[in-house]
């Protein structure tokens, strides 16, 4: 990156230069005698917020990090735009591109519940996911559960829209354990999350379960997750992921990429049902296709659940209220770009 940079004669025009070239998505602060310049990468797929108080300024992919040091948001850095950074203020270098393909999974996912990206707060869109989540189901169950800690807001969103109760079946011990798709290797992530979810035998026995999930990745986590909870008597175990099936592995900022694209709960089933060929993608990304029912109810019989649905893309795209245009949806449909 520093190379990219310094094959220029300025810093605005290095990073330009550095920005054009990375495939993927690299925001970014740089440190200079003149102050700070923050730079939010081409398509904007990763964000950079400005804030601002008394004497100071100050830049940040999460607005959660201002509130409790007094700071106001004041700025949205745009796709590719650059500025520096001061005490003073800020002056812009670089205006934002026009085309934005921020990642949706901020808001699904890896995004902190209190920070907002284009303005849109990540628990807000959790609860209006799990709000369609329900719109579109009438399965019967004693009650709701998030797969801590992004599921939370998915299940809170489902059980106001259908009023039925929220519970605890599972808590997360947090104190020395990473985020669990961290680990490259399988075996550390599958005990990561073995350690971290602890169930509660009393919640669980006799009862019919539904979980909501941000997504399904891999599904070795889940899939030993589920048996946990038949081994501690539960009745069905019912699972409404927040977001599409995962088909495609990322490009640009490495969330969802494995050692082989097989890895991905919904290419491996695509593999089984088409005699080990990457054909019809397409029709299986669709969320009403017979190809796309087949994918899903072998991902359920893998997982044995009880029952098994996705939240539609389009009905995603409505939570966050971007047009999908300015969203990169690649992991769903490989529809995004460089």
């Amino acid at each position: 990156m520093a190379t990219l940079i310094c094959e220029e004669d300025s810093f605005e025009g290095g990073i330009e230069n550095a920005q054009e070239a990375i495939k993927g998505s690299c925001s970014l602060l740089l440190l200079t005698e003149d102050g700070i310049y923050a730079a939010r990468d081409k398509l904007g797929r990763t964000p950079i917020v400005i804030g601002k108080k008394e004497g100071s300024y100050a830049a940040s992919s999460e607005t959660s990090a201002f509130p409790n040091l007094g700071f106001e948001i004041d700025k949205y850095l745009g796709p590719g735009e650059i500025v520096l950074m001061t005490a003073d203020g800020y002056e812009q270098k670089k205006k934002p591109k026009e085309k934005m393909q921020i990642c949706a999974f901020l808001w699904v996912y890896y995004g902190f519940p209190a920070s907002s990206y284009e303005g849109i707060n990540v628990e807000f869109v959790r609860y209006r996911c799990g709000s369609a989540l329900a719109k579109d189901d009438d399965v019967d169950i004693d009650f709701v559960s998030g797969i801590p800690d992004s599921g939370i807001g998915h299940a809170i969103g489902y059980a106001n829209e259908r009023n039925i109760p929220y519970t605890r079946p599972f808590t997360k011990y947090t104190p020395t354990w990473p985020r669990s798709f961290m680990p490259q290797d399988q075996s550390i992530r599958d005990l990561v999350a073995r350690m971290k979810l602890i169930p509660i035998k009393e919640l669980i026995e006799g009862k019919k379960i539904l979980f909501c999930e941000d997504s399904i990745v891999r599904g070795t986590q889940l899939q030993d997750n589920v048996q946990g909870l038949f081994d501690y008597g539960a009745l069905e175990v019912h699972m409404r992921p927040a977001c599409p099936t995962l088909i495609y592995p990322c490009e640009f900022l490495n969330f969802s990429t494995s050692r082989s694209t097989l890895d991905l709960a919904g290419r491996k089933a695509i593999s089984e049902l088409e005699k080990g060929e990457d054909a019809f993608l397409d029709e299986y990304a669709k969320s009403n296709s017979e190809k796309n029912a087949a994918m899903v109810d072998r991902i359920r019989q893998r997982l044995k659940l009880t029952s098994l649905k996705y939240q539609k893309l389009e009905d995603l795209v409505k939570a966050i209220g971007l047009p999908k245009e300015k969203l990169c949806t690649h992991c769903w449909d490989g529809s995004s770009y460089y």
